[in-house]
């Protein structure tokens, strides 16, 4: 009995000090902190174009091309999108060489070795707002505006992040004092911005017709941006239903064919005969 009972106390003294060592340690357990914690986090939204076989909406991406030009383009560029990038997906290629050539771009050198000025063709990428990051700087208070080639990639959430951005702008809460020059938006890490709101409802008039509302635009703009950062995005799903349908083909194929070689051997009999 005695000799039960100490063992009964050295289990209840190790269990005693497991469990202090294991709250010891959550306490003192570091916790990882990311940059978004500080900020509202997008709420989820269904887009017509994200379903396993849904194709962009050509029509919004037209309006998301007008948005940008006439809004976005100001501060924002596209380096990676060239205007034959656009042919047949926002405009016809008529048209698109027209809008290159409205722009003068800057090429050499010539003969004399001297660079000149030239109307643009379609091979050309989409005009930058400002000719270097400097400049950019100088001319937004020392903030560069980013790059909105790969945007939607870029940021956790991406296409509804840019919507809930560009639709998340309102006043300040009771108690949070924001420095001169930044705006309140709830989606923006820290939650103050320098870019000022940039859709006011009918900025824009749409050719179609369409209502220009600020969620619209922003609805719209998101989902050219999204075409910029996946232009290949129609192709692929098309590609990968014809790799799916290929293989269950030949799945079906290399079945039937597994079956019809090894009936013979699997229905046969063999009989020992003693």
């Amino acid at each position: 009995m005695a000799s039960t009972a100490s063992l009964r106390t050295v289990f209840a003294r190790s269990a005693l000090l497991t469990s202090s060592a294991l709250a010891l340690n959550a306490n003192t357990e570091r916790k990882e902190t990311k940059a978004s914690d500080d900020c509202v986090h997008a709420p989820h939204h269904h887009w017509n174009h994200t379903g396993s076989l849904s194709s962009f909406d050509c029509a919004a991406v037209r309006r998301g091309f007008q948005v940008y030009r006439q809004v976005c383009a100001t501060c924002h560029s596209v380096e990676l999108v060239c205007w034959r990038n656009l042919v047949n997906v926002t405009h016809p290629e008529l048209e698109l060489k027209a809008m290159a050539e409205e722009v003068e771009y800057v090429d050499g050198p010539n003969d004399e070795g001297e660079m000149f000025d030239r109307p643009g063709k379609l091979a050309d990428p989409l005009p930058k707002p400002y000719a270097n990051d400097e400049a950019g700087r100088a001319a937004n208070g020392g903030a560069l505006p980013p790059d909105l080639s790969l945007m939607v990639k870029a940021r956790h959430s991406g296409l509804d992040y840019v919507f809930s951005l560009l639709t998340g702008y309102c006043d300040a809460p009771a108690g949070k004092v924001m420095p001169a020059g930044l705006y309140y938006n709830p989606y923006f890490p820290g939650g103050a911005i320098s870019m000022p709101p940039p859709l006011m409802d009918g900025q824009v008039e749409y050719e179609d017709g369409t209502p220009a509302t600020v969620t619209q635009m922003a609805k719209d703009v998101s989902v050219f941006l999204n075409w910029t950062a996946e232009p290949e995005h129609d192709e692929r799903k098309k590609n990968g239903f014809q790799n799916l349908v290929c293989m269950a083909f030949f799945a079906l194929a290399a079945g039937y064919l597994k079956r019809a070689r090894w009936s013979t051997y699997k229905t046969r009999a063999i009989s020992y005969v003693k």
